[in-house]
């Protein structure tokens, strides 16, 4: 199983002293159509702010991301059609993002976390006077960050929503199509 997997990678790393990066995927199911701002405020730039301001995040993405630029405009574009009185994408290769507002599809995100610098083996490096020397690290370090960052990325996908949310309210009064103004 893949989560077997990843532990037996990740103990092997951490016996060879060495480390892991990896990649942490979030998905936001119901996310009302409307939040974000087109050119300021985009969504999912306040997203890739927030992940990229985690420790060891070195990359992000949203939809298919770096993967679609191997695709044409035709294979990639999300098709619009109305179900019942929602709009909706035959696809979801924006990851729920169109033009930096959310579109009513899930929004699906990647945060891409670096390997730990400070590793259990003897590295080349340079002293205070430039010199060049090894340093060994030592101590408890995470051997992968990634076990770690996945909460704390569910996390800031659901502040930043949450703060486009309020900010939508303050500006309509509304959410997507529930009316706050007058809760029941």
């Amino acid at each position: 199983d893949v989560a077997q997997l990843m532990i037996d990678r990740i103990d092997e790393a951490r016996r060879q002293g060495d480390s892991l990066g990896g990649v942490v995927e979030v998905v936001a199911r119901n996310v009302p159509p409307g939040l974000g701002e087109p050119v300021f405020d985009k969504l999912d730039a306040d997203l890739a702010k927030a992940m990229l301001s985690l420790p060891a995040c070195k990359g992000f993405e949203v939809g298919t991301g770096f993967e679609g630029i191997h695709r044409t405009g035709a294979e990639h574009n999300d098709s619009f059609y109305t179900e019942g009185d929602r709009v909706r994408t035959r696809s979801n290769n924006s990851g729920g993002v169109q033009g930096g507002v959310s579109n009513g599809e899930h929004i699906v995100a990647r945060a891409a976390f670096k390997p730990t610098a400070t590793i259990n083996a003897e590295q080349m490096t340079i002293d205070e006077s430039g010199t060049a020397t090894t340093m060994k690290g030592r101590g408890r370090h995470d051997p992968c960050v990634v076990p770690r960052a996945v909460p704390i990325v569910e996390a800031m996908t659901a502040l930043v929503l949450i703060d486009h949310a309020l900010r939508q309210r303050g500006q309509t009064g509304t959410v997507g199509s529930v009316d706050l103004t007058n809760p029941v």
